[in-house]
This record gives structure tokens, C-alpha cells and sequence, in this order.
């Protein structure tokens, strides 16, 4: 073979070589966005929930959530999608907040839930209240 020929096709394979490796240069160098869809929930948030609450309770503290049943009201489904922009990770999380006659019965999900939760709002002390004698008469 000759040389020219040679020096051809180490051209071509060089150039062949770099421009594969240029899509992954390529894929650095352009913005994609984070996509975020459904309910983000702290911690703080989900660990305000107690047994007992309300609907309109749970609303308050959590939002609206993205999907109710459709069947019965009785089943609220907080989802929240994350896909990163940069690496492609995706993140899910979700909670299920069951109700009975409007009043909350258990939850499940991927957060965890507050050692309070077991007891009603109307029976827990809110925090930092401290009774002193002098509040009752004493």
C-alpha cells in the first residue's frame, strides 16, 4: 500500500473518531432544562399532617393534589415528577392520603411521616406552648 494511501485512511480514521467523540462534547455543551411536574413537598410540610384532619386541612397544608378518584373522593394522590436536564436522572415521589368521611385516615408513600401523626390536631400541643400555673388560676 502506499503511503498516500495510508496517510488517507489514518486521515479518515482520525476524522471519523473525532466526530463521534464530538456528540459527546456536543451533548455537554447544550442547555436542556430540569423538568419538575406535580406537588413538591418538603419534609416540614408532610410533618404537619395529624389523623383526623379535614380535607380542607390537608389542602391547606399540602396543596391541591394532582390527581383525586375519580370513583371516590375518599383517595388524594400527591405525585411529583423530577427529571434532570444534565444527567437524565429522574426522581419520583408520591403520597396517598386517605380520607373517611372527610376526615384523614392514613397516608403512604415515600415520606415519612411525624411521630405526632397518630394524635388529632385537637389533642396535640402546638410547639414552643408551655402552660404555666399562673394561666390557670393557680
Amino acid at each position: 500500500m502506499s503511503i498516500k494511501k495510508q496517510s488517507l485512511t489514518l486521515m479518515g480514521a482520525a476524522a471519523l473518531s473525532l466526530s463521534l467523540s464530538a456528540c459527546g462534547v456536543m451533548d455537554w455543551l447544550v442547555y436542556k432544562p430540569d423538568i419538575p411536574q406535580g406537588n413538591y413537598m418538603e419534609t416540614q410540610q408532610v410533618e404537619k399532617l395529624r389523623i383526623d384532619m379535614t380535607k380542607a386541612q390537608v389542602e391547606y397544608v399540602l396543596g391541591r393534589p394532582v390527581l383525586r378518584d375519580s370513583f371516590a373522593d375518599d383517595t388524594w394522590y400527591y405525585v411529583y415528577y423530577y427529571k434532570s436536564g444534565r444527567d437524565a436522572s429522574i426522581s419520583h415521589k408520591e403520597l396517598i392520603a386517605h380520607f373517611n368521611n372527610d376526615k384523614l385516615v392514613s397516608v403512604t408513600g415515600d415520606y415519612k411521616l411525624s411521630d405526632e401523626f397518630k394524635t388529632p390536631l385537637d389533642k396535640s400541643a402546638l410547639p414552643g406552648s408551655v402552660t404555666t400555673g399562673a394561666e390557670h388560676g393557680k
